[in-house]
């Protein structure tokens, strides 16, 4: 198993927890968890099983976007059956969609400081 392999499971528990109607950028999920990129995060998004209960859907580019690949027409009906909606240039409104981030339990078991928690957000796109 790589490094970016180990990650997988940390990255599917904050993406579990971005709820329906409701997008995250890979590096929002990135930036949450030390030693893990956005890329890596892409890597998980891929990786996710068949059949799991893991909303891979909610995930998408730091400038508002689906990436191009194969499955984002899948991701765009998806994310559109869950009351995201798209501008004619494919962009969602941060401001309408975005995440607001993991619970404070979640914050809390990883001993995380609530005034660094807010300074990672404010990276976060608007």
């Amino acid at each position: 198993m790589t490094r970016t392999q180990a990650s997988f499971p940390a990255v599917y528990e904050l993406v579990r927890m971005v709820p329906a109607g409701q997008v995250a950028s890979y590096g929002m999920i990135a930036s949450l968890l030390p030693g893990v990129t956005p890329r890596m995060v892409g890597y998980a998004m891929a990786g996710v099983p068949v059949g799991s209960d893991i909303p891979w859907q909610r995930i998408i580019n730091s400038g508002g976007r689906i990436s191009p690949r194969p499955g984002s027409d899948r991701q765009h009906e998806r994310l559109t059956a869950e009351g995201i909606s798209f501008s004619a240039s494919g962009r969602i409104k941060w401001a309408e969609a975005r995440w607001q981030g993991p619970d404070d339990g979640w914050l809390d078991v990883r001993g995380m400081e609530m005034m660094d928690y807010l300074d990672i957000r404010a990276g976060w796109p608007r």
